[in-house]
């Protein structure tokens, strides 16, 4: 392991693009375009300046795309771990994974929570959301014609959602919930109709919300017409007179929520190993059989992927081999710079890897491949919301080690369309790719 003060130089090839080749994301033959390098060997440091540039390795090809020349623009994305709040989404996929290793239960109706390709409606929706959460430091004519339809379309539907919310019909309450003056006082709104003011000869509108405390007093009255009413009459005073209440429970943390305690009879047990991403490490060379036929079933099963695609030597240079100087510094985290396998355990078997490269400034996710017997289980977002608190946990030691980096986003490839309606709720989002 190289020494923060030794370090050999960055040894590459630069390769200019010359000629148009064969997209991997729409499979046009000749629609892609980027500039790349062979990396024999990288410093940390050189890479972590190079994916700030939008930059991206595969294997220990480093590669940029033209961004206004390919057919699929890639754009660069990151987190700010320190700053991210779970969403309800997010914590929905790890109480599932709690209720899973606690009990063995699985959802109903959780075959699909990262669907490849979603509807329509969903995608519209999401890329709406993606501008507004996202920072992006470039010329939006590179994104699709179509997008930016999808984008005018929804806003004029989102408009005619909100115009047709305001006009509500107005409804006689009284017949339904019977005769009797309610105990207390009860907020009404009128409901006047488009282009004319209020028709004052009928009932003013009211919410749901207080019709429903009108049918809650009127069944406590006929159940205990004086003890009950007192009680409701409660709920109807202002909450000024009513004494305050204490907050009891504080909005648990990311970490709460992953790390919440289990029952000592578990039925499952999950663990996070980080492994060097090395044949000279030993519990690498250990699980690397099992670690490839996950591989295997993963790109079969997802990427549809031929068998004759996904073999040994694919797996080697695209996943195992890394052109990053694993190094140590001083100041920088106990596992050290480099490029590691966050192997997911359960129950003593391999569900899932996170391939990873722990940078001066970053947490970079690679890629990730997992059993898709355990899809019920979101581990795409599982295993982002884990690696979020692991970039976290890493910034305690390493105070500038502050962002996540979470890859490639394109628009044009439904398969990323995931990532619009999981990962893209984190906050605090950036984009870094430019022209």
């Amino acid at each position: 392991m190289a020494s923060w003060a030794a370090l050999s130089p960055s040894i590459v090839e630069y390769f200019e693009s010359e000629d148009f080749y064969r997209c991997g994301y729409c499979k046009n033959e000749s629609g892609s375009r980027s500039n790349g390098m062979w990396a024999h060997s990288m410093t940390v440091q050189d890479y972590q300046d190079l994916i700030d540039r939008g930059w991206r390795r595969s294997g220990k090809y480093v590669y940029k795309p033209v961004m206004n020349q390919t057919c699929c623009p890639q754009y660069t994305i990151r987190c700010r771990p320190l700053q991210f709040q779970p969403s309800k989404s997010h914590k929905k996929v790890l109480k599932k994974m709690l209720k899973f290793l606690a009990k063995g239960e699985i959802s109903k109706g959780n075959c699909e929570d990262e669907p490849m390709e979603p509807t329509v409606e969903d995608a519209v929706s999401s890329d709406f959301g993606l501008i507004n959460k996202l920072d992006i430091h470039c010329d939006l004519k590179t994104f699709n014609d179509d997008l930016k339809k999808s984008l005018e379309s929804e806003e004029r539907k989102k408009a005619k959602r909100e115009e047709s919310n305001e006009i509500t019909r107005s409804q006689d309450m009284e017949e339904k919930l019977g005769s009797g003056e309610p105990s207390c006082s009860v907020k009404v709104h009128t409901a006047p109709q488009p282009g004319r003011g209020a028709d004052l000869s009928k009932p003013p509108c009211r919410k749901a919300k207080e019709i429903r405390k009108e049918r809650k007093r009127l069944k406590l009255m006929q159940q205990d017409p004086a003890g009950e009413r007192e009680g409701f009459q409660a709920q109807c005073q202002p909450s000024s007179l009513l004494p305050p209440k204490t907050k009891s429970n504080q909005p648990k943390s990311l970490e709460d929520l992953i790390f919440e305690s289990l029952p000592e009879n578990a039925s499952h047990k999950l663990e996070v190993r980080l492994v060097p991403v090395s044949f000279e490490d030993p519990e690498f060379k250990s699980s690397f059989s099992q670690s490839f036929s996950l591989y295997v079933k993963y790109q079969m099963a997802i990427h549809q992927d031929p068998p004759d695609e996904c073999g040994k030597t694919e797996f080697t240079r695209f996943l195992c081999s890394s052109p990053l100087e694993t190094e140590n510094s001083p100041n920088g985290p106990d596992c050290g710079y480099g490029s590691f396998h966050q192997q997911y355990w359960l129950d003593g078997k391999i569900i899932a890897v996170g391939v990873i490269d722990i940078l001066p400034f970053c947490v970079s996710s690679v890629y990730l491949y997992y059993d898709p017997d355990y899809s019920f289980l979101s581990l795409g977002v599982y295993s982002a919301l884990r690696e979020i608190a692991f970039t976290r946990q890493l910034h305690e030691k390493t105070p500038q080690l502050s962002y996540y980096y979470m890859g490639f986003y394109i628009h044009s490839c439904p398969k990323m369309k995931y990532k619009l309606q999981g990962l893209f709720q984190f906050s605090s989002l950036q984009s870094l790719s430019c022209v």
